[in-house]
């Protein structure tokens, strides 16, 4: 009888796909930028990919996939799952303030 797969874990680069936020475009996103795995992606900073995504696709992006970013980030490093628009009223009170970049 043939061994069964191992069942995949959370730190495959399937397991992007398995964060709470993460949809075909992200992963597609996600991809671009070189991350490939839980653990790359948690040790990533959502300002940094937000402003590199725009460099590499040479186009401005919605300031919503910066709260893509950060909340698939914090899930990467926690493991708490929490929905994009909980981090929309943190990079609002950012933009207020002058402390979010949105172009370089």
């Amino acid at each position: 009888m043939p061994a069964s797969p191992k069942p995949r874990t959370r730190r495959t680069a399937d397991a992007l796909r398995q964060l709470a936020n993460v949809g075909p475009a992200i992963r597609r996103d996600l991809s671009l930028l070189g991350i490939d795995t839980v653990d790359q992606l948690a040790s990533q900073n959502a300002d940094e990919l937000y402003l590199r995504l725009q460099v590499l696709t040479q186009s401005d992006q919605d300031p919503c996939v910066w709260d893509t970013f950060a909340a698939i980030i914090h899930e990467a490093r926690t493991g708490e799952r929490t929905p994009w628009w909980h981090w929309t009223p943190i990079r609002k009170e950012r933009q207020k303030a002058g402390s979010f970049q949105r172009r370089l």
